[in-house]
């Protein structure tokens, strides 16, 4: 479904990624883990076409998208759901979803607001309320449920348990785990590395841009070794 070779990315003069390969399958939960400033969120960004890769391959669904517009990108059904949530505060839950909404497409679950709300039960509660006068827990599931009314084949999130309550972290495990069973492909980048135990089947490691483990979530679960050296803090 996405795979990104050799992804070389620029802020400036920082050569920020460093060689990124990574992928993920149809059907499938990928997560990119690594401290601050590893290359994370970047990484994400220039697999969406916001920060223009330099060097390197993405492809999606079998085309290639590094030298697309971001606008492009997302009509092809890649979905992004950045870590700063960037809502309409001043429209409703209702109107929020609205702005996001795309047509069907072949080969990816078909969303509309009930069938977001049995996901996310919290929003259909306050269908009207603006979006500025949500907690941050349901602005983040919000932005998630606004991107699927775009009808993705693959979601990137970044950093979606970041600043959640932890009853609201299980709530966006079980919706994430659901997303799954519909059978959308989902990449997150993430510090948190319980929440993405609970969730991914691979993850990669990203340290100073570069690719340092890549593997099942089992096999970086039973690696103490290895989680000590790129993640703990």
């Amino acid at each position: 479904m996405l795979s990104v070779r050799d992804l070389h990315a620029f802020y400036g003069r920082a050569h920020i990624l460093q060689g990124v390969s990574l992928e993920a399958k149809a059907g499938e939960v990928v997560a990119l883990l690594g401290r601050n400033g590893a290359g994370k969120s970047t990484a994400m960004k220039a697999i969406m076409g916001l920060v223009p890769p330099m060097r390197g391959e993405v492809s999606f669904a079998g085309a290639r998208i590094d030298r697309m517009p971001p606008y492009r990108i997302a009509r092809l059904g890649l979905g992004y759901v950045p870590e700063e949530r960037r809502i309409f505060t001043e429209l409703s839950v209702m109107e929020n979803l609205e702005v996001g909404r795309q047509p069907a497409r072949d080969g990816a679950p078909s969303w509309n607001a009930d069938k977001l709300f049995a996901l996310f039960p919290n929003l259909g509660r306050m269908r009207e309320r603006p979006g500025g006068r949500m907690s941050g827990g349901e602005q983040q599931m919000l932005t998630i449920a606004r991107t699927l009314m775009g009808n993705p084949r693959c979601v990137l999130l970044d950093e979606p348990s970041e600043g959640l309550a932890p009853i609201i972290v299980q709530e966006m495990a079980h919706s994430i785990r659901a997303l799954k069973r519909e059978g959308l492909s989902v990449l997150l980048c993430e510090q948190n590395l319980r929440f993405c135990e609970a969730i991914a089947d691979r993850a990669y490691i990203i340290e100073k841009g570069q690719i340092r483990f890549g593997g099942t979530m089992a096999d970086l679960a039973a690696n103490s070794a290895l989680r000590e050296q790129y993640l703990s803090v």
